[in-house]
């Protein structure tokens, strides 16, 4: 492999190698094994917490090119790449977001993510035209998985990225400790290449060496789940701690909808579904036809205006001299 020509000595990878507290792992019974996991996935939480500040700076980057009309775009394999694409098909349901700003490239192509193709990850150059066929550019934020940091598929579509500049991100459960606490949005190189940030949690070994679906699996969905969560909320995608730009097209999530409209609106439950309806079932404009005794249309246009729900329910001038609540 072309990764091998370099020099990269694959054992001596954090996620390669072999763990001492799972050592007689084959020997153990089902509750033994069950708490040595537990441990050890302890060990992937502790390890994120410690790289609050880069996942932080990831997150500047995020919001500023989502806010000036970039995208985000996950790319991995294997493990990595699945969980990218659950990190973007879950952003659309959850805050409203269009299937186009929130994307994911999988090394090996939408079978992949459903059947292993674990020497798709070996093509650089196939990375390298995932992230052309997308058009990526200047404005987008592209987002490297790879558990080893090592993967040459990752590092061809990382360095497509940046040669068309957009902004990339690394995230490995592989690279040393000091690539992780280097000034913010400094260039940095790793085992990923040059990087405008580096996430990189170390949970250590694997109960089962190598298995990275395991603790780095936890440790890399943990920094996604706050990627795109700390980035929607910056983006007024949220309301407080509520999923106001939710989708609600089922009947747990129009129940859900219904409760918002009801609680934050200030309105009764009948009153909240008759909004609802008017607003095409869009939350947030329901709510401020609640809150400002507003049409649909004009309680979209201020949204539009403003950007978040937030800004329209705290402003004080406007029809009722509204404020927070």
């Amino acid at each position: 492999m072309r990764a091998m020509a370099r020099g990269i000595r694959y054992e001596r990878l954090a996620t390669e190698r072999a763990n001492r507290a799972s050592a007689h792992l084959d020997s153990l019974d089902a509750r033994r094994i069950a708490a040595l996991m537990n441990r050890e996935d302890a060990r992937a939480v502790r390890a994120v917490g410690r790289v609050a500040r880069d996942i932080a700076s990831a997150v500047d980057l995020i919001v500023r090119g989502l806010r000036t009309g970039g995208r985000l775009i996950f790319v991995g394999a294997g493990t990595s790449g699945r969980l990218g694409v659950l990190e973007a098909a879950e952003c659309p349901p959850t805050f409203g977001t269009a299937p186009t700003r929130v994307q994911a490239i999988m090394a090996g192509g939408r079978a992949s993510v459903f059947r292993s193709r674990e020497g798709a990850e070996d093509d650089a150059r196939a990375g390298a035209r995932a992230v052309q066929a997308r058009a990526v550019a200047d404005g987008d934020v592209v987002v490297g998985v790879s558990a080893s940091g090592v993967t040459p598929f990752v590092k061809g579509a990382l360095a497509a990225a940046r040669r068309v500049g957009a902004n990339t991100v690394l995230v490995t459960c592989s690279a040393t400790g000091a690539s992780s606490r280097r000034p913010s949005h400094a260039r940095n190189t790793s085992r990923g290449g040059a990087v405008d940030v580096v996430i990189s949690p170390a949970p250590g070994p694997e109960v089962l060496a190598g298995s990275t679906r395991l603790k780095a699996g936890t440790a890399t969905k943990l920094v996604l789940n706050t990627l795109t969560t700390a980035s929607m909320a910056r983006l007024g995608k949220v309301y407080g701690n509520r999923m106001v730009d939710v989708q609600p097209r089922s009947r747990k999530l129009r129940a859900r909808a219904a409760r918002l409209v009801v609680e934050i609106g200030g309105v009764s439950p009948a009153r909240a579904r008759r909004l609802l309806a008017a607003a095409d079932w869009r939350v947030p404009v329901a709510i401020v036809m609640a809150r400002r005794a507003l049409p649909a249309t004009d309680a979209a246009r201020i949204l539009r205006a403003t950007g978040s729900l937030r800004s329209v329910i705290e402003r004080r001038n406007g029809p009722g001299r509204l404020t927070g609540r």
